[in-house]
């Protein structure tokens, strides 16, 4: 593990070691994650579109949306695909670590009918 001790300004402010900005590939923005006593700060990825994008566009015109209705609520499902995904490994993490119930598909989808 590489580790460096680094120093909190005033105004709350923290430089990230040049070693581990190149190593990680930051840009412009770091993403800030709580994950129980830790601060996770890591590189914000640029989302390329496909995630997902083809299934939520799917499910919103299927549901007779169109137009900025269409758009609106198009930004708005894509926006909670992360934290969804987050929050599923985050509970894996909990699983795997013996700090939480496994659950299987079926418990959480229910049976093929």
């Amino acid at each position: 593990m590489d580790r460096k001790v680094i120093s909190i300004s005033s105004k709350r402010q923290i430089t990230i070691p040049q070693r581990f900005f190149d190593s990680l590939g930051f840009e412009s923005e770091a993403e800030c994650i709580l994950r129980g006593n830790e601060l996770v700060i890591r590189p914000v990825k640029p989302a390329h579109g496909g995630e997902f994008a083809e299934q939520i566009l799917a499910e919103l015109i299927s549901q007779g949306l169109s137009g900025t209705e269409l758009l609106e609520k198009f930004k708005e499902k894509q926006a909670a695909v992360r934290p969804a995904v987050e929050a599923m490994l985050s509970e894996a993490e909990d699983i795997a670590a013996g700090k939480a119930e496994f659950s299987a598909y079926e418990d959480i989808f229910g049976g093929e009918e």
